[in-house]
């Protein structure tokens, strides 16, 4: 299954400043990164693309647009919003290279998985056990940094976001959160 929801693709000042709305309106923001995968040893990229999944809408950030460090590092750093992702450190510091920011009220949902029991807790694997459905793998390794995405990057990208977002609010009417989980 995928997000079938707005996806919005940051391109110009008016959709900046309503994502920058839409996500400090929510208390909990779904969040994944894409990075171009590397295919030597030893090689590296920084993240590409940050995805935030509101209630309303999924906005995805092209990093190559400085215009939404801003935006990106104050939803990071809101001790107000849930940030909610798997595996989200890792995302982090990646990040970190990329935007200056300390990140406040991130909870990563693998540590509240590994809590409850879960030995398999990607993505993937959590959507299928909690919220009953499978989202298809796609795009794992195509050029999440090309100037132009496509149709079938966004809606990978998007699903991601949008089902941390949805765990989140599984695992929570379901009493699993507690503070310890978050970074």
């Amino acid at each position: 299954r995928r997000y079938e929801g707005e996806v919005c693709l940051v391109e110009t000042p008016q959709q900046l400043e309503r994502a920058l709305t839409d996500i400090h309106d929510d208390r909990v923001v779904g969040f994944d990164t894409e990075t171009r995968p590397a295919f030597r040893k030893g090689e590296s990229y920084p993240p590409a693309l940050v995805q935030a999944a509101t209630a309303k809408v999924v906005y995805l950030f092209q990093l190559r647009r400085t215009e939404v460090f801003p935006v990106v590092a104050g939803m990071l750093e809101s001790p107000r919003i849930v940030k909610t992702g798997v595996s989200v450190s890792r995302d982090l510091r990646d990040l970190k290279a990329v935007i200056p920011f300390n990140p406040q009220n991130v909870l990563d949902l693998e540590g509240v998985a590994r809590r409850c029991g879960l030995k398999q807790t990607g993505v993937r694997n959590l959507a299928g056990m909690l919220l009953g459905f499978r989202i298809p793998k796609g795009n794992t390794t195509s050029n999440w940094a090309a100037h132009t995405l496509t149709s079938a990057q966004i809606a990978y990208a998007a699903t991601d976001a949008w089902a941390c977002r949805e765990l989140y609010l599984r695992f929570e009417s379901l009493g699993l959160l507690t503070l310890p989980d978050r970074a």
